[in-house]
């Protein structure tokens, strides 16, 4: 174990950015991505974005790991931790077990984690209102399609994608009555054909427009939806240009705001534990900005996006949440 441990200590230390030569004198900022790392052009690659921002504005050293499997995930929080970094964030509820034994080791450090809740005095909580924001492209999809059948990929079928499922179902069937979802889930953030398969079987079945919530599963969405001419809904960050005129929109969640504002919050002085939610009142949560369907979308779709926006604000439209 203490071989092993050495071993990713040097690799923290190698992985991601240099380290500056001021580094003593600034924040220090460790990263830990879900598995499946960089280039999933969703969830991994907005907290990349978020970080970037964060060093290049608050002047921050920031430094990231792509852990191989899961099973890596506590020596890699464990070997950040040794190196008495200032503040650890770990990326997806895949890490939640391991730091909270991590962060009760270490309870002079401060640790992040996005997409779940850690109940530790030293731990920021990053969530998002996602069944709201698949509300919205839930309309979008129950007023866009012609056969009055769409589909839901999801990940790995655990209970925070299954807020994705819900709130993409509530808004169909809130914007058309008579819509059917089809709903499946490929077990994998990472299989691209796995999502295609998916894919395709439900357009086989009727579904014109396939909503997924799945990490780089998703490129298979995408592409089958592109290669057999169905729409595709993006998720987490805009996916909209991976085929300009198939994705239909995303349902932007934004992963790069929540670490962004967690390392603000650190360098301020104003980090506070706890849980920190984003949903559609503060951007957290939405709709892409249709740069590629503004053409095919009919003003009445985005007049009842934006009714539903609103009446979900107001609390008129209370969006379930299965994890409450």
């Amino acid at each position: 174990m203490r071989k092993r441990l050495s071993f990713l200590l040097v690799a923290v230390l190698l992985v991601g950015l240099v380290v500056s030569p001021t580094y003593a004198k600034q924040p220090r900022i460790g990263l830990i991505f879900a598995e499946g790392g960089l280039g999933d052009q969703s969830f991994n690659d907005a907290a990349y974005v978020g970080l970037m921002k964060a060093k290049d504005e608050l002047g921050v050293e920031v430094n990231y790991v792509e852990p191989a499997d899961i099973a890596e995930m506590e020596d890699h929080q464990r070997a950040y931790a040794d190196l008495g970094y200032d503040l650890i964030i770990t990326i997806g509820f895949i890490h939640a077990n391991a730091l909270a034994e991590v962060s009760a080791d270490y309870p002079n450090l401060n640790f992040a984690i996005v997409d779940d809740v850690v109940d530790n005095p030293n731990v920021t909580s990053l969530v998002f209102e996602e069944h709201e924001g698949s509300f919205l492209v839930g309309v979008v999809a129950g007023l866009m399609t012609k056969t009055d059948k769409v589909g839901f990929v999801g990940g790995m079928e655990v209970p925070l994608i299954r807020k994705f499922q819900v709130g993409f179902e509530e808004g169909v069937k809130w914007a058309n009555p008579n819509a059917q979802v089809f709903v499946n889930y490929a077990g994998s953030f990472g299989d691209p054909g796995k999502g295609r398969e998916l894919a395709v079987s439900q357009n086989e079945r009727g579904a014109d427009i396939v909503y997924h919530a799945s990490g780089g599963t998703g490129g298979g969405v995408i592409d089958a939806a592109k290669s057999n001419g169905f729409y595709a809904i993006g998720v987490d960050s805009d996916q909209d240009y991976m085929a300009p005129g198939t994705v239909l929109t995303s349902m932007i969640k934004r992963v790069d705001l929540a670490v962004y504002e967690v390392i603000k919050s650190l360098v301020d002085g104003t980090l506070e534990p706890g849980i920190r939610s984003f949903g559609i009142e503060d951007g957290g949560v939405g709709t892409s900005e249709f740069t590629y369907t503004k053409d095919l979308v009919p003003q009445s779709v985005f007049d009842k996006v934006e009714e539903a926006k609103a009446k979900i604000s107001s609390g008129e439209i209370v969006v379930s949440n299965p994890l409450n």
